[in-house]
């Protein structure tokens, strides 16, 4: 009997887009064809204007959205720095030319860590975990409650590893969210690229929510010109059942 030996878990930046009320009814199919052709065409160009390689990435279709693994050898920077300004961008020009049941908003998860190829795709917690930010209450509350198109939400380790330590980012434009989805209890960050939190605001039940069960925050700010920047440390715990 032959041995199964399971494939080796690699490195990879994680994001996920998801377009808000693809499913309304006032979507016909056609509708529907020309928001996923929208979806499509803006973050692709939008990877172009970053620096970000597109035919680099694995990608995954979801039918109202898209799933990207990029390389470990690409800068995380970029995916925060640039891409969500130009994702919004590119939504604008779009939108500017359909009516309204074509028209995109998205949310945008991002995190990253480990993962693992097999003959059907790729698995991982981490893969599990960008997922539940995507679907988390309080980044579609956020969308929803802003007149942007893009709402953004990034991990714990993303916003500890590449906003805080942006030299183009100012962290103050980030808030932290309790994600509790499905199996999964964590701090988030949320930022709406086109329509900052200004200083001193956050969502609501978020920032003074109870921390995950398992999870220490501390949580400290520092004044500088242009806000009040957050920094955060956390012994963070995800259980996956």
């Amino acid at each position: 009997m032959s041995e199964i030996r399971t494939p080796l878990a690699v490195h990879r930046t994680i994001l996920a887009v998801d377009v808000r009320g693809f499913g309304d009814h006032r979507r016909t199919t056609p509708h529907q064809v020309a928001v996923r052709d929208g979806m499509y065409r803006a973050v692709k160009r939008a990877f172009r204007a970053a620096g970000l390689s597109w035919d680099d990435c694995h990608r995954e279709d979801r039918g109202d959205g898209v799933f990207l693994l990029a390389p470990a050898e690409t800068p995380k920077g970029p995916f925060v720095e640039t891409l969500p300004l130009a994702v919004v961008a590119e939504l604008r020009a779009h939108n500017a030319n359909h009516p309204p049941e074509e028209r995109i908003r998205l949310r945008m998860a991002l995190h990253a860590g480990e993962v693992t190829f097999d003959d059907h795709g790729v698995t991982a917690g981490s893969v599990n975990l960008t997922f539940r930010l995507l679907d988390a209450p309080a980044v579609k509350k956020a969308l929803a409650e802003s007149p942007g198109v893009l709402a953004l939400i990034a991990s714990g380790w993303f916003y500890d590893e590449v906003v805080r330590n942006s030299a183009v980012l100012d962290a103050a434009t980030f808030r932290p969210v309790r994600v509790a989805v499905k199996e999964t209890t964590t701090i988030a960050w949320v930022s709406l690229p086109d329509h900052p939190y200004l200083e001193g605001t956050a969502l609501e039940g978020t920032a003074e929510a109870e921390p995950p069960p398992g999870a220490a925050i501390t949580m400290t700010a520092t004044a500088s010109d242009s806000g009040r920047v957050y920094q955060a440390a956390r012994d963070q715990h995800i259980t996956e059942r």
